[in-house]
């Protein structure tokens, strides 16, 4: 029976262009799992968008002397486009400037405040003295408190994991200039964290077994040390106060990180209208049986295993001061959070101000976007921090994705193709052909059960194991010596086609675009895996921006299917292209430079 699975997938910031770093963490990752659901048969929905609010773009618009909107509105297209590109499977990318975004949001907050879960409390701000303007907790650095970290940030110490508020830090300074902001007494609205200390343990408590280990520990570790969390900043960009009295104060917004986490359920809501049934959101977030998936970085996992399901408690009226469902009604919590590790590049972190970086566009502007998804299926950060480099780039392209899966693509539909014509039906078979068969078959059960678990290295190396293996039986079987015995030769190549045809299905969560080529190659028709197309929308005060979207019905299904004989081939083109290993010294250069 066919489930409704929302992959909820984190939302790029749209304060620049997005490197290969954050797509091996969120975006391909999403993917695979989610194009892997819907070829068991599940109904998946897909959503994030471009995130536009928050300091953090006011700053990098006044470094490009255009306004916060200018801004967003250019980022969120480059995002949209090199998604897409990447070949992305959402249902819907939106952003969060939309008018249906800011009432979902303030649905959300007046829930939460309607339940005493909200509570306005006189803080102390960050403000930079040299403009006067708030400064954001993650925007200021400094020594932790708890641990003597001496690179933590105001809002968490990613060394000890410890919450913390940025005057608490030891010799704080900006990380925009440098300078050692002032603090002031300000007041705001915050999220009463601590009141969903005891339901948030258990909740976690009862996903052992479930969710990837370094996920889960974080999130236990931090329940020990719950603190009300500021839900508004002093600022002019972001979603209004939904109160009186607040919602007409000019530098008074919701915090981005609040604004943020709700447009999973907002993007649904819109995905929703568009389709042209304003309440099929509800299937995947309140169905008893539906199961929603966060996928993010590390970084992301206190908002994701804490704040978020804590909000979403907290509307649901089921914290330690009990409440009712707001309008919307109640909302499912999440079934997993799925964290990628970091991505380093040549030893080195990501850095966009110190160019150790590379981004999207250009990767896909020089390489095929399933060469990129492939490194980040096999060699990504799915468990652990790694390190991208482009000499393994190269080797897993030329050794792997060209010789071993190109290789096998292309000599089995080459030979096929010159001596037959058309795939050829099978005679009598051998132990090895039965074997062959089997292995493949077999494949589909355990590569399976990886998808499923997020484990998408175990899962691509099992396709990968079935390929190696179909090398071998045609090195072994040798039908290009056979020239007196075309029966037998007609058999052989139909083992081997239907392993390629296999071998596709296994790889096409990882690699759709090269699936759906051999699919046609083996003379399929119609759709194999639906990609992602881009399309222009317009909001009601007339402002156009491009959404990511798609059909993704098709003829791809998690299961051996028998191949035609009869089937007309062609000689195949080449699967992948291979590269010059003089692309790691021209690489290296554009590094260095």
């Amino acid at each position: 029976m066919s489930q409704h699975i929302l992959t909820a997938v984190a939302w790029p910031y749209a304060n620049g262009p997005r490197h290969i770093g954050h797509v091996s963490g969120f975006g391909v990752p999403s993917d695979m799992f989610s194009r892997y659901q819907r070829m068991v048969g599940n109904k998946v929905l897909m959503v994030s968008g471009t995130d536009e609010h928050g300091t953090p773009i006011q700053v990098q618009a006044d470094k490009e002397g255009v306004s916060a909107r200018e801004l967003a509105d250019r980022y969120n297209r480059v995002i949209v486009e090199d998604l897409q590109a990447l070949g992305l499977s959402y249902d819907l990318f939106t952003r969060t400037t939309t008018d249906n975004h800011y009432a979902v949001v303030q649905e959300i907050f007046k829930g939460l405040y309607e339940n005493g879960y909200i509570f306005p409390k006189t803080t102390m701000g960050a403000i930079s003295p040299s403009t006067a303007r708030t400064l954001p907790d993650r925007y200021i650095e400094g020594t932790c408190p708890i641990c003597h970290y001496d690179s933590a940030r105001g809002d968490q110490c990613d060394n000890c994991g410890n919450q913390l508020d940025p005057i608490q830090l030891i010799n704080p300074v900006s990380k925009i200039n440098g300078e050692t902001p002032i603090f002031v007494e300000t007041e705001h609205f915050m999220l009463d964290l601590p009141a969903f200390a005891e339901v948030l343990g258990s909740w976690l408590q009862s996903k052992q077994g479930e969710w990837r280990p370094n996920v889960l520990k974080f999130a236990l570790n931090l329940l020990g040390d719950l603190q009300p969390r500021a839900m508004s900043r002093d600022l002019d960009w972001g979603v209004p106060i939904p109160l009186e009295g607040w919602s007409d104060q000019p530098n008074k917004r919701l915090y981005v990180w609040f604004d943020a986490v709700v447009g999973y359920l907002s993007a649904s809501i819109e995905w929703a209208r568009r389709s042209g049934d304003p309440d099929a959101w509800r299937q995947w977030w309140q169905s008893p049986d539906a199961r929603g998936y966060y996928f993010m970085g590390k970084d992301n996992i206190v908002f994701h295993a804490e704040i978020w399901p804590a909000l979403l408690l907290g509307y649901n009226g089921q914290g330690s001061r009990d409440g009712k469902p707001g309008a919307l009604g109640t909302l499912n919590l999440p079934s997993e959070v799925v964290s990628s590790e970091f991505l380093t590049m040549e030893g080195r972190k990501f850095s966009s101000s110190r160019q150790v970086v590379i981004y999207v566009r250009d990767f896909l502007a020089r390489y095929d976007a399933d060469a990129l998804r492939y490194y980040i299926a096999v060699a990504g950060p799915e468990s652990q921090d790694t390190d991208f480099t482009w000499s393994e780039f190269l080797n897993r392209n030329n050794g792997e994705l060209v010789a071993a899966w190109g290789n096998l693509v292309n000599r089995s539909i080459s030979m096929a193709a010159k001596n037959f014509g058309v795939i050829p039906e099978a005679g009598e078979l051998t132990d090895a052909d039965r074997a062959m068969l089997e292995r493949s078959r077999a494949a589909f059960a355990k590569a399976g059960a990886e998808f499923e678990a997020s484990r998408f290295k175990n899962a691509t190396n099992e396709a990968f194991e079935v390929i190696r293996e179909a090398n071998r039986y045609l090195a072994e079987q040798e039908p290009w010596k056979i020239k007196d015995n075309p029966e037998r030769v007609k058999s052989i190549l139909h083992v081997a086609l239907q392993v390629v045809d296999d071998a596709k299905t296994l790889l096409t969560p990882v690699l759709p675009g090269s699936s759906n080529k051999i699919y046609a190659m083996l003379g399929g028709t119609g759709v194999w895996s639906g990609m992602p197309e881009i399309q222009e929308v317009t909001e009601e005060d007339g402002r156009s921006y491009p959404i990511i979207t798609g059909s993704y019905e098709g003829a791809a299904r998690w299961e051996s299917t028998p191949i035609r004989p009869g089937t007309p081939l062609a000689p195949p083109t080449p699967l992948f292209t291979k590269l010059d290993p003089k692309i790691v010294e021209e690489e290296l250069a554009r590094l260095a430079g």
